[in-house]
């Protein structure tokens, strides 16, 4: 008779599925070293945009877009997060410094967030919208001006990891949610939605720490 699966091994599986999964072919994602210290056990991703790949912001070059993707995990659970998963993303892109004048980017830019996971199960949704820009003098003054977008959010995904039988719903769950981070980042780049039926690629490069 077959066990049922410890904790730690149902996150084992489902990370190591995450380096397996299809993402847009703009990206180039990769496993990166993870905090020690927030969680029991975490895994982490990055991504940076391929540069000439076509991805375009708004009237300039996406190529600047990067993100962060990392998963914590308690098998004992966090009564803050409501959950022994936890979600935590980093996205940023240049952008046009005319983009960050509209008063409501700030709202824009968290509404790709609840977007993103309009219909997935989530608890305790909180995030950051940072808009920075910067406007050169002097000698520099014919410089263009900049602009930065940056986005931070987390969430804990409702997901049931008691059982064997539900190792697969783990690892369905985090595979989504890694897919809901690469849609935050594809819309903060300017990029267009994949369509339905369209197949992306999966390119990663893994880092161990």
């Amino acid at each position: 008779m077959r066990s049922v699966p410890e904790a730690h091994e149902i996150f084992d599986v489902a990370t190591e599925a995450l380096l397996e999964a299809p993402v847009r072919p703009e990206f180039r994602v990769e496993q990166a070293p993870s905090p020690q210290r927030l969680a029991p056990r975490s895994f982490t991703l990055t991504a940076e945009a391929i540069e000439g790949s076509g991805s375009h912001a708004v009237g300039s070059l996406s190529d600047s877009a990067t993100g962060r993707f990392v998963i914590l995990h308690d098998p004992d659970g966090v009564d803050e997060w409501e959950g022994s998963y936890r979600i935590v993303i980093f996205a940023r892109c240049d952008v046009e410094p005319e983009l960050l004048s509209d008063p409501l980017v700030h709202e824009v830019a968290w509404s790709w967030v609840t977007e993103a996971l309009d219909d997935r199960p989530i608890a305790q949704l909180g995030g950051t919208v940072t808009i920075s820009s910067g406007t050169s003098f002097g000698t520099m003054a014919e410089r263009p001006g900049d602009g930065l977008v940056e986005i931070r959010a987390s969430w804990t995904p409702i997901a049931d990891s008691s059982s064997e039988t539900h190792t697969q719903e783990i690892v369905g769950a985090l595979t989504e949610h890694m897919r809901v981070w690469i849609d935050i980042l594809a819309k903060l780049a300017g990029l267009p939605p994949v369509p339905p039926g369209v197949s992306t690629l999966a390119g990663y490069r893994t880092h161990q720490s």
